[in-house]
């Protein structure tokens, strides 16, 4: 006789709102072209004085780094500061954390959908829908409001994000004069990042309710 979970439905709710945040994020992170792309548009060559290849080894190199490709820090034939090193310390903890919560919870989804068909327990169905849909229905309408916010000033929510994730510290705030990393690293950048994070969240919430709703009991 099959038993319906409501404590497995509210976990697999949460893994999968935590697997399409974390990956829609991981996306940007490990998608290098996505960078390269802009560097034209921002006109980062006109800006720093560099050129597109200093810029792209530059960005590959503290990339390698923040990601766990390379155990050491560099960012090119740029010099970098003591403090400015101390911050990509603290990127390459969330960037791995991240990555880390990407497989975990992909492994816990593969994990179930392989077992699913054969346990004697299953979600319990909220309201008839399953957990892929409040899973991303809450997360979608949670990171709507948050992309709002955003939208209406994103420079006081660059702040708080920074302030939030790297509480109690400064180091974000380069000097470009002794990390030239930041040059190559502007706000317009980041500021795309947030909408491809946004984008790529919305559409895998999208993709987990339309085929929750194909969903027949």
């Amino acid at each position: 006789m099959t038993r319906k979970s409501k404590l497995l439905a509210v976990f697999l709710c949460v893994v999968t709102a935590l697997f399409i945040l974390t990956f829609s994020i991981a996306v940007p992170v490990l998608l290098r072209p996505f960078y390269y792309i802009q560097i034209g548009p921002l006109e980062l060559e006109a800006q720093t004085g560099l050129s597109r290849e200093q810029i792209m080894a530059a960005y590959d190199e503290m990339m390698d780094y923040c990601t766990g490709l390379s155990p050491q820090f560099s960012v090119g034939g740029l010099s970098w500061s003591q403090s400015g090193r101390d911050h990509f310390v603290d990127v390459r903890s969330l960037f791995l954390l991240d990555l880390w919560s990407v497989a975990v919870c992909g492994l816990i989804l593969l994990g179930w959908t392989l077992v699913r068909h054969r346990s004697c327990v299953q979600p319990y169905r909220f309201m008839k829908r399953g957990f892929p849909f409040w899973g991303s229905a809450g997360l979608g309408c949670a990171f709507l409001g948050v992309g709002g916010l955003a939208a209406l000033d994103f420079d006081r929510a660059f702040v708080l994000f920074h302030a939030i994730f790297f509480p109690g510290k400064d180091n974000w705030l380069f000097d470009w004069r002794t990390d030239p990393v930041i040059l190559i690293l502007p706000q317009e950048f980041f500021r795309n990042c947030a909408i491809a994070i946004l984008a790529m969240m919305l559409v895998l919430c999208v993709l987990c309710i339309l085929l929750d709703l194909r969903h027949r009991d």
